[in-house]
């Protein structure tokens, strides 16, 4: 099961306390999935703060940070050893039924994919962090999700890895 009830709280109530690193190593989990896309391991890892996706060269981390400001850029790009990374995030404000519809299509979207990891945070169903990765020809992508009903704020994350 790709899907898990979590009972710990989650860190991060808020999009603007999340932060985006390349640097932070791996932290404590909440559930790990080892998935296989192609010939490259990938590990999506829930935290009790948003996310980390580690895979070849990167171990991408958005997260609530002890002692880093929160802020995640629109884009970052870096060259590591062979491969071209591609990140992209945005902080949609959804109003009405729209917050609970766009929920309830992440969810639908990460269940039963062999290649996602969803938690749903106690508290409110709508409490969501879902990974999913994609394959790609000339590597592999990921979208993440981290929902927060309190302020109707989804924050999506599209990053990019290509062999060069």
């Amino acid at each position: 099961m790709n899907g898990i009830s979590l009972t710990t709280p989650y860190l991060d109530t808020d999009a603007d306390q999340l932060s985006f690193s390349l640097e932070q190593g791996p932290l404590d989990a909440l559930a790990v999935r080892e998935v296989s896309v192609g010939t490259t391991a990938v590990q999506l890892r829930l935290l009790g703060a948003s996310h980390q996706v580690l895979t070849g060269p990167v171990c991408e981390t958005v997260a609530c940070l002890p002692d880093v400001a929160g802020g995640l850029p629109g884009s970052a790009a870096r060259e590591f050893d062979g491969w071209s990374y591609r990140f992209g995030a945005r902080v949609e404000r959804l109003d009405g039924d729209r917050f609970g519809e766009r929920v309830a299509w992440i969810l639908d979207r990460s269940h039963g994919d062999p290649a996602a990891l969803y938690g749903v945070f106690p508290g409110s169903p709508e409490a969501v962090t879902a990974l999913c990765v994609e394959r790609r020809a000339s590597g592999l992508s990921w979208r993440t999700w981290h929902t927060y009903p309190q302020s109707r704020q989804i924050v999506a994350t599209h990053t990019r890895l290509e062999a060069r």
